[in-house]
């Protein structure tokens, strides 16, 4: 196995400016500006809060108020902060506490889980390999594991140390399934859809699986230069994160880079690109990158909703399709989805290079 380079060993190092491979190119460049000074700024667009307290509400009045609100923000932004949520803020702590205790330990001691790639172990510790041609490199190291259903789980690779990092987790993974049961209700009836809909076409209970990533963020000695996370949109139905409160995430909202706030007790959730492609466009699965600063680590924990690999061919539903408005994607398997995003470029330029 090939020693990689951890972002954390480069931060900790000494450097004054960051390697080559970090730098962002220059169109990237001009709007970098300083996060702390981004998350700020009151004025333009403002990430949505949705208050869930009554998605489940007995009074069908206040129900349909809590939907519609959820549907709003999934319609124009595909982004939001979620308050009242139910999950318990004492077992959110826990589940942050844990993984920050585990990225304190050494590298040497974080190097034990790692992953590796190139072999298809993509679970446990790791870094952003280079994927484009230009060898572009992410300024963060994460921890990658499969975390419900809890008989697909493996243990053996989820961190023993700190000891509550397992429990705490789980805990988490199954409140916050219940949790995305909920939000898939309220989307589906969004959609004029029976209730139990889009999570069915997800792969429900028994397939759904909940992917978490925590995100390392280390210093930065040149933070105007680099990305934490490059712009992208998440190929998830849904996906939900926590995080240490230090800004950075940003979406790409009617042309310009919007900072999200910070919210305590808040989550926020993202619609995915498979959400995005079920309801034909209508939810959107907004691009959105992370910001790195000198003075604060940042830590996300990403807990991704993905359906199964082979198993379910996602294409609009049938009900989002008209003649004003066509599909707009074609069928694929979630598989052939993150393969299309991955080298679907690639091969329509090749495509188009042969028919030259």
């Amino acid at each position: 196995m090939v020693a990689v380079e951890r972002v954390e060993s480069l931060a900790k190092s000494g450097i004054i400016s960051i390697p080559k491979e970090y730098i962002r190119p220059k169109e990237e460049l001009e709007s970098i500006n300083d996060v702390f000074l981004e998350e700020k700024k009151e004025d333009g667009p403002q990430v949505p809060t949705i208050d869930l307290k009554n998605i489940e509400s007995d009074d069908e009045k206040i129900r349909e108020n809590c939907i519609e609100e959820l549907k709003k923000a999934s319609l124009d932004w595909g982004v939001m902060h979620l308050i009242n949520h139910g999950i318990p803020a004492d077992l959110m702590e826990r589940v942050k506490k844990a993984g920050e205790e585990f990225f304190s330990l050494s590298v040497e001691e974080k190097e034990k889980y790692a992953n590796d790639q190139a072999t298809g172990k993509i679970q446990g510790y790791g870094s952003k390999l280079a994927n484009n041609a230009s060898g572009q490199l992410e300024w963060e190291d994460y921890f990658f594991h499969l975390a419900y259903p809890e008989e697909k789980r493996d243990l053996s690779l989820w961190p023993k140390t700190p000891s509550d990092y397992i429990e705490a987790t789980s805990e988490y993974a199954k409140c916050l399934r219940l949790l995305a049961t909920k939000v898939f209700k309220a989307l589906s009836v969004g959609l004029g859809l029976e209730p139990d809909r889009l999570e069915k076409e997800v792969g429900g209970l028994e397939e759904l699986l909940l992917q978490m990533k925590i995100n390392y963020y280390p210093k930065c000695p040149q933070p105007e230069l680099a990305l934490g996370v490059e712009a992208h949109t998440d190929v998830s139905a849904l996906t939900f994160i926590l995080h240490n409160m230090v800004p950075g995430l940003q979406l790409f909202y009617e042309g310009k880079w919007v900072t999200a706030k910070c919210v305590p007790d808040s989550i926020v959730m993202h619609i995915g690109d498979t959400l995005e492609i079920l309801s034909n466009g209508k939810y959107k699965s907004i691009l959105h990158r992370g910001l790195v600063n000198k003075e604060k680590v940042r830590i996300s924990w990403a807990v991704f909703c993905e359906p199964p690999k082979d198993k379910i061919v996602l294409k609009p539903l049938p009900e989002m399709v008209s003649v004003e408005s066509p599909a707009k994607f074609p069928p694929r398997t979630f598989a052939q989805h993150i393969e299309h995003k991955l080298f679907g470029k690639e091969q329509e330029e090749l495509v188009s290079e042969k028919n030259d």
